[in-house]
């Protein structure tokens, strides 16, 4: 068996190969699929512009690149060092070491196996090329963080513009009137009645009260725990604040999320919970009302995309016309677009992210939510805060959640602790929670419950009769109990709603549009979930394997690439079609002009209304099949049914936030089909997301 260069290991580490052997290593793993094509013709870049970088220097360019594309935003050296294979996922996924002619690649864990910290280090000491910040140099060196210089520079300027805006909250503070709050509070938050629990301190009032004095809010909470709800109390007492003051003015609000589907999903529980809001008590109540919109954007849409370009329309130098910015399901937004969102916030105007930091972060660099709520379960709250707060609200502030180091970030973050989707009796919400602790034994104990509403699969291995089981009617083949049958659907529920409830070639465009409506919701009760996009139990081996099992069950005819009953993914913002990357349609066949009947693919119109955008297939560029979808897709969803596919050996994306996100995507019922049984799930869980990056140093975490 032959060795792709270099041939030995020192001649790495020890300088003796050349800018050559090492280019040749770092094409070898691209060839492979381990690094991208933009990862080594950067590393190439550096050593023909600077002939004598070292070529652990040239490595470690390579490697940082490389990280950007998995989410970090910069590279670990005393991490990498430490477990090179797990913090750099080389080799990923899927992919071996050898090749079919039997030539071997050198592992990174090997090319790494004998370098010190220090000697990496040294050999990073380049005026050209590696510098601390200052300068232009192409790389910065903060500590043992390797950067490229853009996003050195995007976390010092959201570390400057967050803590920018928490200087802000003291001026907030000072002007407001502590009587006036109080008692909109009391209006928005009723007294509780008998049957609730009088000793659980009110979460939603206490981050309203939090958020009505500061420039810049956090309000994280798991699934159910009503994020929602409490910005649109938020946004009334904010509304009732400025139409009660001096210039009587409503806020300029606007609403936005990172992608469509959670667009068009917070529009509709907006608006639902304005409709609901108890303002009689006061003076303006409709007035208020009527000053909070409903309608929610893209990130994207809101600070004006321009063609082929990574810039803004809006920026520091045109502002966004707001005064407050909401932004829901900010554990998806990434360190680049935080900066641009901060960068094109007007001085005065507030900022309030929505999230649950326990979930999957962006795909792109950076875990922002996750980072600046890394505290948020302790509290940290000051006692002047805690003071404050009791004062406003009425509320009572556990002293656990007390600590007068608690830095300035920690008071303007509120987490929402209890859920109103899952009861305590819930298995999901229990199992959710068992997750998050990274104690398997716990984990292991409410599987044994027996709750109704989950199920656990582990003979996938053995064959196709339990997956198809489970995709064609959502059964499990030992399910906890009987109580959420009801609930376990599978594809072949959308399927039959498709063939059964199909107008006539004669009838109204209103009747197509209708079935196309139920088609969709009855879609969305049931999805098959996957950590892995590559292999037999990723999104592409389950694709495939899922459409020839529907296909013998006589369910879809599946001929060609576009067939009724294709369910597809939009995997990119299409303006023109008003379809967002996210958007799930289903393939339909209409009534054509000739007698016959023309497929089109059924999309929701995205807004609340029951609209109907039919599409030709031939004008949809980037979609995919989607009776599998990957976990980091399907943030933002929810689905009566969910079944959570894991594969038979461990990855390095098998995390608790995987399993956790892929878990709170259930309603009702839940199915964790595990090729590798329960042990694949037991590592899962005691492994977690550990993002490279120095966004926390920047507020002096400890």
């Amino acid at each position: 068996m032959s060795t792709i260069y270099p041939e030995t290991t020192d001649a790495v580490t020890q300088g003796v190969a050349s800018r050559d052997q090492v280019e040749r290593l770092l094409e070898g793993w691209a060839e492979r699929g381990w690094l991208r094509d933009v990862d080594v013709a950067f590393a190439r870049f550096l050593a023909r512009e600077v002939p004598d970088a070292h070529p652990l220097l040239i490595l470690a360019a390579a490697l940082a690149s490389h990280q950007l594309g998995r989410g970090h935003a910069c590279l670990d050296l005393a991490a990498t060092l430490d477990d090179p294979t797990t913090v750099l996922s080389l080799p990923p996924e899927g992919l071996l070491a050898d090749d079919e002619d039997g030539h071997q690649l050198m592992l990174p864990s090997k090319v790494l196996a004998d370098i010190t910290l220090e000697r990496w280090r040294a050999a990073l000491s380049h005026a050209d090329l590696v510098g601390d910040g200052a300068g232009g140099t192409p790389l910065v060196l903060i500590g043992m963080r390797l950067y490229l210089r853009r996003y050195w520079q995007y976390e010092q300027s959201v570390c400057g513009a967050i803590g920018h805006r928490m200087e802000a909250t003291k001026q907030l503070q000072s002007g407001l009137d502590a009587n006036g709050l109080r008692a909109a509070l009391a209006t928005l938050f009723p007294a509780r009645t008998s049957n609730d629990d009088d000793s659980r301190c009110d979460w939603q009032k206490l981050a309203c009260a939090l958020a009505a004095r500061s420039a810049f809010t956090i309000v994280t909470g798991g699934p159910g725990t009503g994020k929602t709800t409490t910005v649109v109390k938020l946004l009334a007492l904010l509304q009732s604040q400025a139409l009660a003051g001096d210039a009587a003015r409503a806020l300029r609000i606007r609403l936005a999320a990172p992608t469509g589907k959670a667009a068009a999903r917070l529009s509709e529980s907006i608006a639902s919970a304005v409709a609901r809001l108890p303002l009689d008590a006061f003076a303006q109540g409709e007035a208020i009302r009527d000053a909070i919109p409903v309608a929610v954007t893209t990130l994207h849409r809101l600070l004006g995309t321009r063609p082929n370009s990574r810039r803004f329309t809006h920026h520091a130098g045109n502002p966004l016309a707001l005064e407050v910015l909401v932004i829901d399901e900010a554990s998806m937004v990434d360190l680049e677009m935080m900066n641009a969102v901060l960068d094109a916030l007007p001085e005065h105007a507030r900022l309030i992210l929505l999230g649950d930091k326990d979930q999957l972060a962006s795909v792109e660099a950076g875990a922002v939510l996750g980072e600046l709520c890394q505290r948020a379960g302790a509290g940290n709250y000051t006692r002047a805060t805690q003071d404050w707060l009791e004062a406003v609200t009425g509320e009572r502030i556990d002293a656990a959640l007390v600590n007068d180091a608690g830095s300035a970030l920690d008071q303007s973050i509120a987490m929402l602790r209890f859920s109103h989707r899952f009861s305590k009796e819930s298995g999901i919400g229990q199992l959710a929670e068992a997750v998050n602790s990274g104690e398997p034994a716990r984990v292991a104990k409410v599987w044994a419950h027996g709750h109704a509403d989950l199920a656990f699969i582990e003979s996938m291995e053995k064959g196709d009769a339990s997956l198809k089981a489970l995709v064609v009617d959502g059964v499990a083949a030992s399910p906890q109990g009987d109580a959420a049958v009801d609930a376990r659907h599978g594809y072949r529920q959308y399927l039959q709603t498709l063939r059964d409830k199909q107008p006539s070639h004669d009838a109204a465009q209103p009747a197509f549009d209708a079935w196309a409506n139920a088609v969709l919701d009855a879609h969305g009760e049931f999805q098959l979930l996957c950590a892995l996009r590559r292999g037999a139990w990723g999104v592409e081996g389950l694709n495939r394997r899922v459409a020839h099992l529907l296909q013998q069950e006589g369910l879809i005819a599946a001929t060609g690439e576009w067939y009724v009953g294709r369910p597809v993914l939009v995997t990119r913002n299409d303006y023109e079609l008003g379809l967002m990357n996210g958007d799930i349609g289903i393939t339909l066949a209409l009534p054509s002009s000739d007698g016959g009947w023309s497929l089109r693919v059924a999309f929701g119109a995205g807004d609340g209304s029951e609209r109907i955008k039919w599409v030709l297939p031939s004008r949809l560029q980037a979609v995919e099949t989607v009776f599998a979808l990957t976990v980091h897709k399907s943030q933002g969803s929810e689905f009566t049914h969910a079944a959570l596919v894991l594969p038979d050996t461990s990855s390095p994306v098998l995390t608790r936030e995987l399993v956790y996100t892929g878990i709170t995507r259930a309603r009702s019922f839940l199915t964790i089909a595990s090729a590798g049984g329960r042990p694949i799930v037991e590592r899962a869980v005691q492994a977690c997301v550990l993002r490279a990056s120095g966004l926390s140093a920047g507020f002096n975490f400890k």
